[in-house]
């Protein structure tokens, strides 16, 4: 790790950033046309609201490490190979805000190579700011939060997104979603990976899952889940979440739930 970096520090700046330009997201959500919406996709849709809470992050987070690049959701800024990368969702549950529903957030996450070191993920409605450094335990706002202590599927409450390409997969999605209803307290579809993933830190979903996922929608919540006592992973139970667009983020049930993916993913 980067041992220059003061990463407390930069969090805080970046919990700063972060509802400043939540505030912007929850203002434009009051007046909000959808004769103005953008497709990238039959249900990929895109606004004025993200370009421009993503140009606004850019811009600050810039100043807070000059030397890392940008992975971010409408391309804003410019990679860097190796080192240093901001990882950034500005409006991670777009699909949501078009419509009016208030279940969005933004999120941020600095990474080195492929390893988070600090990810922010706010809510502007709840103003809940979920926040963590590598080795400095996760937060909800200023209480520290930890995975919840539940250790079986059966007394679980689980997350799950669909994805919005690859249909090809919805059959084994289904069926692996009719097994898990089946085997525990049921199923909530947010619309927002970041929330979700957040919500497991915390403790009020057991797991979440989601295929075809990309690295602005999981870098900061993954982070979240490890340091609050949680697991992340691909379905395979590998670590290469970040790009492999699989991930399972699990507190005391990461077995139960690799078990059962297996069998619809790893074929």
């Amino acid at each position: 790790m980067n041992t220059a970096l003061d990463l407390a520090a930069i969090k805080q700046e970046v919990i700063n950033i972060s509802k400043e330009v939540g505030a912007f997201i929850r203002t434009e959500y009051n007046t909000f046309d959808r004769a103005k919406t953008e497709y990238k996709g039959v249900s990929n849709m895109v606004s004025y609201v993200d370009k421009e809470a993503e140009r606004m992050f850019v811009e600050k987070l810039h100043k807070i490490v000059p030397q890392a690049g940008f992975i971010a959701e409408e391309g804003t800024g410019k990679r860097k190979v190796g080192g240093l990368n901001w990882i950034i969702d500005p409006l991670d549950g777009t699909t949501n805000f078009i419509h009016g529903l208030p279940l969005y957030c933004s999120s941020v996450a600095l990474v080195e190579d492929e390893n988070p070191l600090v990810g922010v993920i706010y809510d502007p409605n709840l103003q809940e700011c979920f926040h963590a450094t590598l080795g400095g335990g996760a937060y909800l706002n200023d209480k520290a939060i930890a995975v919840s202590a539940v250790s079986a599927l059966a007394d679980s409450l689980i997350a799950t997104g669909f994805p919005y390409s690859h249909l090809d997969r919805m059959p084994e999605y289904m069926r692996l979603l009719t097994e898990f209803i089946y085997k525990s307290h049921g199923f909530r579809r947010i619309g927002s990976a970041a929330i979700d993933l957040a919500y497991v830190a915390a403790g009020r979903f057991e797991s979440f899952y989601e295929h075809n996922l990309n690295a602005w929608d999981v870098a900061a919540g993954a982070l979240l889940v490890t340091e609050a006592g949680g697991e992340v992973s691909n379905f395979k139970n590998e670590k290469d979440y970040l790009f492999s667009g699989q991930i399972l983020a699990s507190g005391k049930i990461h077995q139960e739930m690799l078990d059962i993916l297996g069998k619809y993913f790893n074929k």
